[in-house]
């Protein structure tokens, strides 16, 4: 007989669910965003650094659900208006509502998409969880690089090249590494589950 492990989100399965442990998982997911922003490389031509965070983002709404991934997000963007969070120290309003603030909040969106697919056993796959971690890249993109190119007063062509094409291998990649590692995560579960 296969035990089943009767939850819709990797943390669930690892963490009794109560208020606390979201709080505690929420607060977690927004410092991981935050340590990956710091890891950073300016390219000359743009305003968007690459950065860890798109990582962070899509892990966070795969592990907690829609609500937890995205309320770590949301927290994550509150806090950098106070402190040092933002890719390579930044902080602020300024910041925040700058050329990369379409990214930013593209992170709450990507996280409750992420999420909400997760919670659907998106995750469990190479598969399903791969497309789920691509379609939450692409919901970064379709935020962040508008507001990038309104905020900049540029093309949407102009846009995508600043915002998008020297990006898109790199987020392929770790979309493909986080479909990869969750569904591993997953059978890790079910593997300790039945011993």
């Amino acid at each position: 007989m296969q035990t089943t492990i009767p939850t819709r989100v990797i943390a669930g399965a690892v963490l009794p669910r109560n208020r606390v442990t979201t709080a505690a998982l929420v607060i977690s997911f927004a410092l991981l965003t935050a340590i990956a922003a710091q890891i950073r490389v300016p390219l000359p031509f743009t305003p968007v650094p690459i950065t860890g965070q798109t990582f962070a983002v899509l892990l966070s709404g795969a592990a907690m659900g829609s609500v937890a991934g995205a309320t770590s997000q949301l927290l994550y963007l509150t806090m950098g208006l106070f402190l040092p969070f933002y890719a390579g120290g930044a902080s602020g309003w300024a910041h925040a509502t700058g050329a990369t603030g379409g990214f930013l909040i593209g992170f709450v969106a990507a996280a409750a998409v992420v999420g909400f697919l997760a919670e659907r056993r998106q995750d469990r796959t190479p598969v399903s969880a791969i497309p789920a971690f691509l379609t939450g890249t692409v919901v970064i993109y379709l935020i962040g690089v508008p507001w990038l190119s309104a905020t900049l007063g540029v093309s949407w062509v102009r846009g995508i090249e600043l915002g998008l094409a020297p990006f898109v291998i790199g987020d392929l990649t770790k979309a493909v590494l986080a479909g990869v590692l969750l569904p591993l995560t997953w059978r890790l579960l079910w593997a300790a589950r039945r011993s």
